[in-house]
């Protein structure tokens, strides 16, 4: 990124009729390391892998400079892969009554705004800016532009959901993201990468009894649940458990500064079993317990778990 800076602003000096001349530095009039012109198209040469010497430039060529500047920057695809055809292939037919195999990939490139500028001049009318600033010794651009974010991520980069022939569901994903955030106010590069492993699954008894009887007002009858011709009354249960570890961290360098600091980030895992059983048509139980622990990376935040377990009674009053 810090190395496209010098190949942008000599691109961008020469086309300026009102530049034209190169510093001792190696940098252009009015294009030093931190003009916008130089730092936009750097960083996203850099960080979309393209070279410096073919990315497109800010529009604020030829006479309609109040045209979109951005208009140099297309859309990229995305795309979003599902096959579930295994489940038709022998002998898998016999196992599975559903596989779907996943693959996801989405990016952005985004401002949070940008602004006219009322200083900007073209004193002879030539399509370039031609007022320096006396403080940064840069052109003042027509647009301003605060921040720029790339943000990619696969979601998933690879997963699958699988139901089996006997009632058993199985799910997988891994997730991976990474967003760049670059302020154009003090030059510094917000950098956080994340992924994500996650485990679901579940499993469906038909048939299945508890061992005591539940009334309308919540009392427990030992001895076993029965009806009134004292038959053991059976109805399905669900057991499912979410399992999942995710990776985060947030990291924080500045443009000519050989440091690189975390800022934030944390691994989380998660715990998530649950029962639910339909005693009747009108109630219905779910066990659950809910576990998430955090481990900071930074030592100015403390490791938290928070934990919730109950049982949840849902009653039906419709006639």
């Amino acid at each position: 990124f810090q190395d496209n800076r010098a190949i942008l602003s000599e691109r961008l000096g020469k086309e300026n009729p009102y530049s034209q001349v190169k510093g001792a530095d190696g940098y252009y009039l009015g294009y030093s390391r931190y003009a916008q012109d130089v730092l936009i198209p750097s960083f996203i040469a850099a960080y979309t892998n393209k070279d410096p010497n073919s990315i497109a430039l800010l529009k604020t060529t030829g006479q309609n400079v109040r045209s979109n500047p951005f208009s140099g920057y297309l859309p990229k695809p995305n795309w979003s892969l599902e096959y579930n055809g295994l489940s038709r292939v022998k002998p898998l037919d016999k196992i599975f009554t559903n596989l779907v195999i996943r693959h996801k990939y989405n990016s952005t490139l985004s401002m949070n705004a940008f602004n006219s500028n009322l200083l900007f001049q073209d004193r002879w009318d030539l399509g370039f800016p031609s007022f320096v600033d006396t403080v940064s010794n840069n052109f003042i651009p027509y647009f301003l532009v605060p921040n720029i974010t790339i943000e990619e991520q696969f979601a998933p980069l690879a997963g699958f959901d699988a139901t089996f022939t006997n009632q058993l569901t199985l799910g997988f994903e891994f997730n991976k993201r990474r967003t760049l955030s670059l302020s154009l106010i003090d030059y510094q590069l917000a950098e956080t990468h994340s992924s994500e492993i996650r485990f679901n699954g579940s499993w469906r008894i038909r048939g299945f009894s508890l061992p005591f009887n539940i009334d309308l007002f919540g009392f427990l009858k030992k001895g076993g649940g029965s009806d009134s011709t004292g038959k053991r009354s059976e109805s399905d249960v669900k057991i499912g458990l979410s399992f999942g570890i995710a990776d985060n961290i947030t990291s924080n360098s500045r443009l000519d500064q050989a440091n690189s600091f975390a800022t934030s980030g944390e691994k989380v895992i998660s715990i998530n079993p649950t029962i639910d059983y339909v005693l009747s048509n009108r109630i219905q139980l779910k066990f659950y317990f809910d576990q998430q622990r955090r481990i900071p990376y930074i030592s100015s935040s403390a490791p938290m778990t928070n934990t919730r377990a109950g049982v949840t009674v849902n009653i039906s009053l419709a006639p």
